[in-house]
């Protein structure tokens, strides 16, 4: 983490985040021939008088358009004649409301919460999912108390975990504890083990991972490696334990040390070494082995295999030394037993 935006998008961004839905509203425009070959948004935004140029890209970064019936995400390319339609999503509430939403609290004092996040809820309220989240939850649990620094859409979030990725979070109740565990995640003076189990085994079974990391440029809902550009991610690996035939493992469970914080990084890196999170279903590129597949589905697990294990930090305001671990849960632990009779 480079400075203060880390805070926001630190530690994996919800895939709600990233992802487009099937609300919203529908526009439609056909785009002549005789407008062909300019500039895709140049073109397009007179025939979209209600939007603004700049939200129209966004837009189109979104995989919002299509020309017909396929999806354009460039907003740069020359425009082609045809029909072209655009799902504008509908506006996010402005405060998000309280909900009565289980929390599994492992921690809690007038400054901060610690919780252990269940896999399926979102951080924060985003396009496609506008409630049902862990900042809906918090603001139940914690009502006034919690720390608006975040902003009215994210109050007290200080860093992120994917939607389906489960796992040890903290969130600040007060001013003074997010601006100091901001401080502490930009000066990577956080303690995070996440436990992953992935396709395969990368090689070497241990050692550090270091790219620079941003988005993809052939997909815009996708995290990469990128050659230049991007941001600094460093992953520390090991793995713990290999299944199936020593010489070539089906499958193993690896910890991952994060030094830096990025939106997807612990997949994209596991990935970029052959081995990514099991039933990932964005940078699982290839099928596992038969067998590991038929454990997932005998496991039902339907989502990556990846858990914030551990978080440890020195509390803002205290100075008390915190170290918070949580097993995986049923879905990841059940599929690991079943994996160590491979």
């Amino acid at each position: 983490m480079d400075g203060a935006q880390d805070t926001v998008d630190d530690d994996l961004l919800d895939d709600a985040a990233a992802e487009t839905d099937d609300s919203g509203e529908l526009l439609t425009a056909d785009l002549p021939e005789s407008l062909a070959g300019q500039r895709l948004d140049k073109v397009l935004a007179p025939l979209f008088p209600d939007l603004s140029r700049a939200r129209l890209q966004a837009l189109i970064g979104e995989g919002r358009l299509s020309l017909d019936g396929q999806p354009v995400t460039d907003a740069a390319r020359k425009a082609r004649a045809g029909t072209y339609v655009l799902r504008v999503p509908p506006p996010a509430p402005a405060e998000p409301e309280p909900q009565a939403l289980p929390l599994s609290i492992l921690y809690e004092d007038e400054h901060l919460i610690v919780v252990d996040k269940a896999a399926g809820m979102a951080v924060h309220p985003a396009p496609g999912t506008p409630d049902g989240t862990l900042v809906n939850a918090l603001l139940h649990h914690c009502g006034d108390s919690l720390s608006g620094v975040g902003g009215v859409a994210r109050p007290g979030i200080v860093h992120r975990l994917d939607k389906d990725t489960s796992g040890v979070m903290v969130a600040a109740k007060s001013d003074v504890a997010h601006q100091g565990l901001s401080k502490l995640f930009a000066a990577h003076d956080i303690d995070r083990l996440y436990v992953a189990l992935v396709r395969g085994a990368p090689s070497p079974l241990a050692g550090t991972i270091e790219t620079q990391l941003g988005r993809s440029t052939s997909d815009r809902k996708k995290m990469a490696v990128l050659k230049s550009g991007g941001r600094l991610a460093i992953t520390h690996y090991k793995v713990e334990a290999t299944f199936g035939p020593p010489e070539r493992p089906l499958a193993a469970r690896v910890a991952c040390r994060l030094e830096t914080g990025r939106t997807h990084q612990i997949r994209v890196h596991m990935a970029s070494k052959g081995s990514p999170c099991l039933a990932d279903p964005v940078y699982g590129a290839s099928q596992p082995a038969q067998p590991v597949r038929e454990r997932i589905a005998a496991a039902g697990l339907a989502r990556q295999a990846l858990h914030a294990a551990v978080l440890g930090f020195v509390h803002p305001v205290t100075g008390e030394t915190l170290r918070f671990e949580t097993p995986p849960p049923a879905d990841m632990a059940t599929l690991e037993a079943s994996l160590a009779t491979l």
